[in-house]
């Protein structure tokens, strides 16, 4: 039996004799709808010979209107950590996810990070890699990790160079950004604090969806990434990913604070594109310190730049990783894509995260 399937059946089981049917049936769907089995990705050689993504094939254009298959129940205070499956529909498609529940959660409203992985990835490989579960234990967060299945893109990728993937209430966009609203409205999430992150593919479609949902995602953070709209199709993709954009970038309207991290050696996705993602954010107007950061324990040194606005409020920062590849900085070789002698990237983005808050709505 599967170990995923397992637990979510003993979590049933205890749900049963505690006279708790209702989220018990939600377990069992879980763990029904939930859970597959796949292979371990190989950890990958550093030598950048992956490609970030393929021609996808398309999700139909329809206005999203949200349908929950299944989601894991809501878990007492006295319950430990637990790392659920489940699904999430709406008109303009289906995605599973994975749902890391924080000890204790349901006594104070938490925050919710949601983790969106990089080409052939998945929910447990990112989970591994990033060590961010380990983090929301250790914090009292939730983590939520979308999932793109092959039939959608044969490599696993968000669509993020897809014209019909770039905008609110259509396509990806949508699906992520109704499934966050989904866990929010089903679990104890404090509302001012909802952050979206991704590695590669995933970091581009973060970047759309801080932009297009700019009342939902207080912050973001981009791992070797591209900016929204750096592409409308595939040749522009592969264009862009090579540092041959469309030009200089200006400030989104609905731009939220984003934190950045690249590689200056990463040849899958040209470091240029984070400068991008910073003036996308930040516009040309900011100002940037910078500061140069030691590794620890003879590991990658870096190069800080913060960048604030003309109140004085920091509105992006950007890790320049010297001599890294396309890898999750300070990650873990649990899982694939990780760079363990870089900065930590993880701690970073969840400090920047923290000191941005929404602002409180009147």
């Amino acid at each position: 039996m599967h170990p995923e399937f397992q637990q979510l059946m003993s979590q049933a089981t205890r749900l049963t004799r505690s006279g708790n049917l209702a989220a018990a049936t939600a377990a069992i769907q879980a763990a029904l709808l939930g859970v597959q089995p796949t292979a371990t990705a190989a950890q990958p050689r550093f030598d950048d010979a992956d490609v970030i993504d393929v021609e996808a094939w398309e999700v139909p254009e329809s206005k999203p209107v949200a349908e929950p298959v299944s989601d894991a129940p809501s878990q007492p205070a006295s319950q430990p950590d637990v790392f659920l499956s489940g699904a999430f529909r709406n008109a303009a498609g289906q995605r599973s996810y994975k749902l890391y529940v924080p000890p204790g959660a349901g006594d104070q409203p938490r925050p919710l990070v949601v983790m969106l992985h990089g080409c052939t990835q998945d929910a447990d490989d990112f989970a591994a890699g990033t060590a961010m579960n380990d983090a929301a234990r250790e914090q009292g967060f939730y983590v939520l990790y979308p999932v793109q299945p092959r039939e959608v893109n044969p490599q696993k990728c968000w669509n993020w160079f897809k014209h019909n993937h770039q905008q609110a209430g259509k396509g990806e966009p949508s699906i992520l950004a109704e499934m966050t609203r989904h866990i929010i409205a089903e679990h104890n999430i404090d509302t001012r604090r909802v952050y979206v992150a991704g590695l590669s593919a995933g970091g581009a479609m973060a970047a759309i969806l801080a932009g297009a949902y700019p009342k939902l995602y207080a912050a973001a953070g981009v791992h070797s990434g591209l900016a929204a709209g750096a592409a409308k199709d595939l040749p522009g993709a592969l264009a862009a990913m090579k540092g041959m954009g469309a030009g200089p970038v200006t400030a989104s309207p609905n731009a939220v604070p984003t934190i950045v991290f690249h590689g200056d050696r990463d040849t899958t996705v040209h470091p240029s594109n984070a400068d991008a993602v910073v003036a996308a954010s930040a516009g040309a107007s900011a100002r940037a310190e910078s500061q140069r950061v030691a590794s620890a324990n003879q590991g990658r040194d870096s190069t800080k730049r913060v960048y604030r606005n003309s109140a004085g409020d920091v509105v992006a920062e950007y890790w320049v990783v010297h001599g890294a590849g396309h890898a999750w900085a300070g990650g873990s070789a649990r899982g694939s894509y990780t760079d363990a002698s870089g900065p930590n990237a993880t701690q970073e983005m969840l400090r920047f995260f923290f000191e941005h808050p929404l602002a409180a709505q009147h």
